[in-house]
């Protein structure tokens, strides 16, 4: 399976005018979108947290977080990003790829629209 790259504009959610694209790597196996803290230094982003993460070695380091607005092919969403340091990977998380609508088709690696699902019945 290939990897599936997305162009994503990045935007300070205190201060629309302030913006960037990143090219981000789709890591449906992400919860959060990581983002180096340079770019979002340049948007004027700010982190209001911190959290601990597991790394793949079964380590642990801390990474602060905070909100942004992500923009993709004409939808957007409010997520909560992480402030990767150089050599952490920059990926767009399932939570922004679900809150924007869209799901990786496994055959073609590509992003396809998808309906946002309601959890409970109506009746």
């Amino acid at each position: 399976m290939g990897l599936t790259r997305v162009n994503i504009t990045i935007v300070n959610p205190s201060d629309q005018t302030r913006l960037s694209n990143v090219e981000l790597i789709v890591d449906t196996g992400s919860v959060l979108t990581w983002v180096r803290r340079s770019h979002l230094d340049e948007i004027g982003a700010k982190p209001q947290r911190t959290k601990e993460f597991r790394t793949i070695e079964g380590g642990l380091i801390r990474r602060p977080t905070g909100p942004l607005l992500v923009r993709y092919d004409g939808t957007e969403s409010d997520i909560e990003v992480v402030f990767a340091e150089d050599g952490d990977g920059e990926v767009l998380g399932v939570t922004a790829l679900e809150s924007l609508g869209y799901q990786v088709d496994p055959v073609t690696n590509e992003l396809h629209r998808s309906s946002l699902l309601a959890l409970f019945g109506y009746h």
